[in-house]
């Protein structure tokens, strides 16, 4: 990772510069168009406790089966009889019945099954989606290299961020394409998950897509390769000196080494102050947030879990402590959500930054995931999450403490980040927290 980055430079830069200067922020902010399709998920590593569940479920599971198969054609189930009766009408009347095979009925049949739930973290992935979940958690996956997310005015699935030198970037596809066809298949009524999974595939395969752009039609293809994903970016800003800047776009299993690693080099290139830009984050894993909330927090409590299973009760997550008492302002908005909020809050709570920006998601919620014995999974909202000092934000989200909205012509004619702008302003003491917060209520 290189600390090279240079759009956060407020001076003056080449056209072409300026461009990639463009494209990294934008990255990171529109990342957070996928909060709204349901993306942004907290993720807990299953516990002893929850395993030893998970097994309970299994052991009755199979059991249930062995009754199932030993029972008297009259003792079938109500619920059985009835979907053995709507197979009967799909292969008796349905014209392409022929099309759609046993395995895919099933599919769709667990896949309803989470959807009566009614929950938008909780999904039923099957063991292709399933795979694909476990690789984008470990940082790496083999893919095209781009974000998708939705479009949260029409619901339709479009790249909401590209990887520099990735095969998205090298066809051409860019932020705010929209997705129409994958390898032939109509995409524009399907989730973000659905989509990410056709798109994704084995190295060295190639994947067609139609996409839209601008109102015309724009078909390439793309040569999918083995991708580490970059969650953690640094550098020194040029014109501040003293001041590092860290980004994190989500929560992986590479996250917390990732900023290890660049919070050890601006702190060797002489960084006083530093700003956390936490903007566009959706979220990810539980073990990820606690251990880059383990570089900055003082001893104690991170966040805490309450659980539907009594079994596992209240569960706390800590961190040791760490060495870190410089100036820090967090930048966050309305995309910042999940483990993003996790980490802002407990931050706010414990008096080791100053939180900046705008209100955020409000995602207040914890998913486990359980492995199938098929390969496939299932992802289940299994309780609600606690800030440090006891916030409930779900539905409400982090107040920032000083509230500051981004000025788009600004950033659009100037190339200034003006939430960036009032977090180096703020550090550097050129304007205070009451002045900026007087400016936004004006």
């Amino acid at each position: 990772m290189s600390d090279s980055n240079g759009y956060y430079d407020f001076e003056e830069q080449s056209p072409a510069r300026q461009e990639e200067k463009k494209e990294q922020f934008w990255k990171g902010l529109a990342l957070g168009l996928a909060v709204a399709a349901a993306v942004a998920v907290i993720l807990t590593v299953m516990n002893v406790q929850t395993s030893l569940q998970a097994r309970k479920i299994r052991d009755l599971y199979n059991e249930k089966q062995q009754e199932a198969s030993s029972a008297a054609p009259g003792e079938e189930s109500a619920r059985d009889r009835k979907i053995r009766l709507l197979e009967d009408y799909i292969d008796a009347y349905y014209y392409k019945s022929e099309e759609v095979d046993q395995e895919e009925r099933a599919e769709g049949l667990y896949k309803g099954l989470l959807e009566a739930l009614e929950d938008p973290y909780s999904v039923y992935y099957t063991p292709e989606e399933f795979a694909a979940l476990n690789s984008e958690l470990a940082g790496s996956y083999s893919g095209i290299g781009a974000y998708i997310g939705m479009d949260p005015d029409t619901g339709a699935p479009m790249i909401t961020g590209v990887f520099r030198e990735s095969p998205a970037s090298e066809a051409g596809l860019a932020n705010g394409d929209y997705f129409v066809e994958v390898d032939g298949t109509n995409v524009t009524n399907m989730s973000t998950d659905q989509v990410a999974s056709l798109v994704r595939g084995e190295a060295d395969t190639k994947v067609h897509l139609k996409m839209l752009r601008d109102g015309d039609f724009l078909e390439v293809d793309v040569t999918r390769r083995e991708l580490d994903v970059p969650t953690v970016e640094w550098s020194m800003l040029e014109e501040e000196g003293k001041i590092g800047y860290m980004q994190i776009t989500q929560f992986t299993q590479t996250t917390a080494e990732q900023f290890k690693k660049g919070l050890q080099e601006l702190e060797d290139a002489g960084m006083e102050k530093m700003i956390l830009d936490l903007r566009g984050n959706p979220g990810g894993t539980v073990s990820a947030v606690v251990g880059v909330a383990g570089e900055i927090l003082p001893r104690g409590l991170v966040f805490y879990v309450e659980a539907k299973d009594p079994s596992t009760g209240e569960q706390e997550y800590t961190c040791p402590g760490a060495d870190f008492d410089i100036p820090l302002a967090v930048l966050v908005n309305g995309y910042s959500a999940s483990a993003s909020e996790i980490l802002s809050g407990a931050i706010q709570d414990a008096g080791a930054g100053t939180v900046m920006g705008t209100q955020t998601f409000g995602k207040g919620v914890v998913q486990t995931v359980f492995e199938l014995e098929d390969g496939s999974g299932v992802k289940l909202t299994i309780g609600k999450y606690f800030t440090r000092g006891g916030q409930d934000i779900n539905e409400k989200g982090i107040t920032p403490d000083i509230l500051s909205e981004l000025d788009a012509d600004l950033y659009e004619k100037e190339g200034i980040d003006s939430q960036l702008r009032d977090a180096v302003d703020f550090l550097n003491g050129k304007v205070e927290e009451e002045e900026l917060n007087a400016a936004m209520a004006s």
